[in-house]
């Protein structure tokens, strides 16, 4: 019997493994890397949109925003965001291979009311496949093309 049950354990988390492996955000900076795990991410204060995609009518979204999840990595902004630092920018990577980047000073309070999100939720339900575990949501943006799905990274780079 304790084979059989361990054996069930074991099959449980092995098909589990990469489902959770794949709610992991990593963060990468010149202070290192960090993975943040779903936990991590619902801990922060969330924000609830509503957004139209293409031809979709409203959806409600809820996440965080980005700042608020490079903070949590160690990043600072406010008044240290200046000077050689106002060319830093945030690459966001996509399970498939997608890139978009988005200038620090655009996700600063401080210099924009715009706000950038990671969003985890559509409608209360988490994002489907094809669009999570994680997703970038620009509200005000007219185009789409930074609304990055299956996001797995994001970085800090400092264009030269």
């Amino acid at each position: 019997m304790k084979k059989l049950t361990l054996l069930l354990v074991l099959l449980i988390y092995l098909s589990a493994g990469p489902a959770l492996y794949a709610q992991q955000l990593t963060i990468q900076a010149d202070a290192g890397k960090q993975i943040l795990s779903r936990t991590d991410i619902e801990g922060l204060p969330h924000v609830k949109v509503t957004a139209s995609e293409h031809s979709s009518g409203p959806v409600g979204f809820e996440g965080v925003t980005l700042k608020s999840i490079l903070e949590k990595a160690g990043i600072s902004f406010g008044e240290s965001l200046k000077g050689k630092r106002l060319s830093s920018c945030l690459l966001v990577e996509a399970a498939d291979g997608y890139r978009v980047v988005i200038a620090l000073p655009e996700l600063d309070p401080a210099f924009t009311n715009k706000q950038t999100l990671l969003v985890f939720l559509r409608d209360g339900k988490p994002l489907g496949e094809k669009e999570g575990p994680y997703r970038i949501l620009i509200p005000d943006e007219k185009r789409m093309a930074r609304w990055v799905r299956q996001v797995t990274t994001l970085k800090i780079v400092e264009v030269q």
